[in-house]
C-alpha cells in the first residue's frame, strides 16, 4: 500500500509506528503495554487483545467495563472470523411492562436498559478458541492495575469528572449509591495524575480468570447481579445470564476499489459504513479536500444511516436481509438520489429491489480488531456492590414502537453502535481498524478507509485528519481544522455546517496495517490518550 506524505487537518505530533514482531494499539498507554507484555511472554495477538481489553476496564472505566459488550474480527491462518459477544434483553422485560411504569421511551440510566453483558464471555471464548495462554495469565496485568492502582491520564480524567457532575445532579435512587462508592474519591472524581484503584474490580477479574467467566454467568457474580436487580425492580435475572452464549458469525463485506472492507453483521451497525462505501464506489475521487468529495461522502453516509436506523436490529428479526441492503442494485438506486444539493434523507426499500477499541497483531500473522463498551460513558450508572461491575445500558437503543424492526422484546438483541473493522486484499490480511464513538463509528470507518484507499494516507495521517459527522437532517458537525472555504461551499449546497470546539464526539480510532513484507505499520488516535506498543 502506497502512502501519501501530505498532512490533512492538524498534526498530532505523532509519527506512524513500524514493527516486525508485534503491535498493540489502543486509547490507553497502560493497556497497550499490558498487551505487549503478554506478547513478550509468548502470547499471540488474541491473548494480547484480551489482556488489553481487560486492562481497559480498569484504566478507562469512563468508556467500558466488565459489565459491557464486545465484538471481534479475528484473522487466523488466512481466515477472518467474527465474534458477537453482545447480550439479549431479559426474558421478563416487555414494551407493555415499561408502559405500565409510565415510560414512553427507553431510559438512558438505571436497571431498565440493562441487557445481558457479553464482555467476560467474549474474553473466555477468544482465549479458548484462539489463545495460547490461560485466562489467568492474560488477565494478570488488569488485576495488577486494579489492585495496585494507576495514575489517571488526561482524557480519562476529563470524562470521569464530566460523568461525576452529571450523575451527582441526576441520580436520585439508592440503587446508584454504589457507583459513587466505587468511582468517587472523598465525594469527587479522581483528578489528572491521581492514583485510583479498585480492589473489588480486582477480585472480580480474578474470579473471571479462574473460572473462564463461569462465575459471572452461573456462579457467585451472577447471584449478586440477580439479587441487586430484584431488590431495585430491574429485569435481568440469573437465568438470563446462564443462557448467554457468544456467537461466531460470518463477517460481511463489500469490495471497495480492490480492497475487501469487513464488518460484523447486525445487530451491529457496521453495515452502514459498507452501504455508504457501496454508493461511493460509483464515483472517482481525485482529491480529499474538495467540496465535491465531501458532499458525496456526506450524502452517501446520510442515505446509508437512515436505512440502518430503520432496518438494523437483531438479525433474526430484521424485515430485510443483509444481502438486500448490500446489493449493487440497491446501492445504485440510492446513488441516483445524490444531486448538487443537500437532501433530507429518508430510508429506502431494499426489499423491493463511551467504547474502547483495540488493534493487535503478532509475527505469526494473527491480527485482531476488538471493540468493547459500556455505552454513554459509565453505562447504566449501576454498579453491583462489592464487585466493581458497572452494568451497561445497551437496551437504551431499543424502540418502544412494536412495529419497528428494533422494537424491544424479551430475548432480543438491540441495535448496537460498537463495530470493529478489518481490511483485506486478494485474500490476504491488510489489518484491523476501528473508530469508537457511538453513532460516529460507521462515519469514522468511512472516513479512515477512504483516507487510506482513495487518498493514500498512512495510518497516523488518516487518524490525524479532520473529521465531520452527520447528526440528523442536513446538519453536519465539523471539528477544528476543517477548512473554512469548504465549510462555506458546503453551506451553499444546503448543508448546515456546525463548527465544534471540542473533538470529544468525533470518535477515537486505531489502525494497524501489514505490508507485503510482513512489516506492521500503526497509527493511534490523537483525540485521546492513545499509544502504540510495539517490538
Amino acid at each position: 500500500m502506497d502512502f501519501d506524505s501530505r498532512v490533512y487537518g492538524y498534526s498530532s505530533r505523532r509519527n506512524v509506528v513500524y514493527a516486525k514482531k508485534g503491535m498493540v494499539a489502543t486509547g490507553q498507554p497502560m493497556a497497550a503495554q499490558a498487551g505487549l507484555e503478554i506478547l513478550q511472554k509468548g502470547g499471540n495477538a488474541i491473548d494480547a487483545a484480551i489482556a488489553t481489553a481487560a486492562t481497559l476496564t480498569v484504566v478507562e472505566p469512563t468508556s467500558n467495563g466488565i459489565g459491557g459488550d464486545s465484538f471481534a474480527l479475528v484473522w487466523v491462518k488466512d481466515k477472518l472470523y467474527g465474534m458477537n459477544s453482545t447480550g439479549k434483553a431479559p426474558k421478563s422485560i416487555s414494551i407493555e411492562s415499561l408502559k405500565e411504569r409510565g415510560l414512553t421511551e427507553m431510559p438512558k440510566r438505571g436497571l431498565v436498559p440493562v441487557t445481558v453483558p457479553g464482555a467476560p464471555a467474549g474474553w473466555a471464548e477468544l482465549s479458548k478458541r484462539f489463545g495460547k495462554l490461560p485466562l489467568t495469565e492474560t488477565l494478570a496485568p488488569a488485576i495488577r492495575y486494579a489492585t495496585e492502582g494507576f495514575a489517571l491520564t488526561p482524557n480519562v480524567a476529563k470524562l470521569w469528572n464530566s460523568s461525576f457532575k452529571e450523575f451527582k445532579a441526576s441520580f436520585k435512587g439508592e440503587e446508584f449509591d454504589s457507583w459513587f462508592t466505587t468511582f468517587a474519591l472523598d465525594g469527587r472524581a479522581p483528578k489528572l495524575g491521581e492514583s485510583w484503584k479498585s480492589p473489588d474490580h480486582a477480585k472480580t477479574l480474578k474470579l473471571i480468570a479462574e473460572t473462564n467467566a463461569e462465575a459471572f454467568y452461573k456462579g457467585e457474580l451472577a447471584d449478586r447481579i440477580d439479587e441487586f436487580s430484584r431488590k431495585y425492580k430491574g429485569y435481568i435475572r440469573k437465568e438470563d445470564l446462564e443462557e448467554f452464549e457468544c456467537e461466531w458469525v460470518e463477517p460481511i463485506s463489500v469490495n471497495y476499489r480492490g480492497y475487501d472492507v469487513h464488518e460484523i453483521p447486525p445487530n451491529g451497525h457496521g453495515i452502514v459504513a459498507l452501504m455508504a462505501l457501496n454508493i461511493l464506489k460509483g464515483y472517482e475521487f481525485e482529491a480529499r479536500d474538495t467540496v465535491d468529495t465531501l458532499h458525496r461522502q456526506i450524502e452517501a453516509l446520510k442515505l446509508a444511516f437512515v436505512d440502518g436506523q430503520k432496518y438494523v436490529a437483531d438479525r433474526r428479526m430484521m424485515s430485510v436481509t443483509v444481502e438486500q441492503l448490500l446489493s449493487e442494485e440497491y446501492a445504485a438506486s440510492r446513488r441516483e438520489l445524490i444531486g448538487r444539493q443537500a437532501i433530507m434523507p429518508e430510508a429506502g426499500n431494499p426489499a423491493s429491489g463511551g467504547t474502547v477499541y483495540i488493534a493487535a497483531a503478532d509475527e505469526e500473522g494473527n491480527m485482531v480488531s476488538f471493540i468493547q463498551s459500556n455505552y454513554m460513558g459509565f453505562g447504566s450508572g449501576i454498579v453491583i456492590p462489592g464487585t466493581g461491575i458497572g452494568l451497561h445500558n445497551r437496551g437504551h437503543n431499543f424502540m418502544l414502537d412494536p412495529k419497528h424492526d428494533n422494537a424491544l422484546a424479551p430475548g432480543k438483541k438491540p441495535y448496537h453502535t460498537i463495530i470493529p473493522g478489518f481490511l483485506s486484499k486478494d485474500g490476504k490480511a491488510v489489518g484491523p481498524f476501528g473508530v469508537m464513538g457511538g453513532f460516529m463509528q460507521p462515519q469514522g470507518h468511512l472516513q479512515v478507509i477512504m483516507n487510506t484507499i482513495d487518498f493514500h494516507m498512512n495510518p497516523q495521517d488518516s487518524l490525524d485528519a479532520y473529521r465531520w459527522q452527520w447528526v440528523g437532517g442536513k446538519k453536519i458537525e465539523v471539528e477544528p481544522g476543517f477548512p473554512n472555504h469548504l465549510a462555506l461551499q458546503l453551506s451553499r449546497l444546503g448543508h448546515e455546517i456546525v463548527p465544534l470546539l471540542d473533538t470529544t464526539t468525533m470518535g477515537r480510532g486505531e489502525i494497524i496495517w501489514r505490508d507485503e513484507n510482513g512489516t506492521l505499520c500503526g497509527g493511534t488516535e490523537p483525540r485521546t490518550d492513545g499509544q502504540i506498543a510495539a517490538w
